[in-house]
């Protein structure tokens, strides 16, 4: 079987702070060729949660994403603090973003988020039969709303292609199947 692994020969920070460290590697290829620099982005582990009540709504987040100029429904969820337990984060998340609360986590996967640039994992987890119990508690820079759709308008909303969140769709439909909405043909 042909070798596909790099070898890294020099690694350099061009840029640093908290949530974003960019990284221009020197590599070399199995064949001897040189790529310089290759960009790597280190940022934070993260984390999405689906989340659907005991009404089978389904609660997303609602907020503005500047890189892309749009407003956005998407999947609760965030930053994995540097050693939390990811379903720990999905919790806390899940709770700080909508004020609910789920005693039914169910793992679904994890995933590289992009690895062509960026070194971190997105964790998906399913929240069942979730219960409002308190309200927001935001971080100091988020703003964003909680939206809850029927069954039947979420599944409109995905057929209109109105969730952009790329990485998330993944886990969504792995939601719907486990909840038995969508099913093989």
């Amino acid at each position: 079987m042909r070798k596909l692994e790099w070898k890294t020969l020099k690694q350099e920070y061009v840029y640093e702070n908290k949530w974003f460290h960019a990284r221009a590697d020197k590599c070399e290829l199995p064949d001897g060729r040189i790529i310089e620099p290759y960009f790597v982005v280190e940022v934070p582990h993260f984390c999405n949660i689906f989340i659907v009540t005991k009404e089978e709504k389904v609660v997303l987040v609602k907020q503005y994403r500047y890189p892309v100029s749009k407003i956005t429904y998407e999947l609760a969820g965030g930053v994995i603090e540097q050693n939390e337990d990811p379903l720990q984060a999905a919790l806390r998340e899940m709770t700080e973003e909508t004020g609910y609360v789920s005693n039914e986590m169910e793992y679904l996967f994890k995933a590289a988020a992009n690895p062509a640039l960026m070194n971190n994992t997105a964790y998906y987890f399913l929240a069942r039969n979730a219960v409002k119990t308190h309200s927001q508690h935001l971080d100091e820079l988020e703003d964003i709303d909680v939206v809850s759709f029927s069954k039947e308008a979420f599944l409109e909303l995905l057929a209109e292609n109105k969730l952009q969140h790329g990485v998330q769709l993944g886990a969504v439909y792995e939601s719907m199947i486990r909840l038995g909405w969508l099913q093989w043909k």
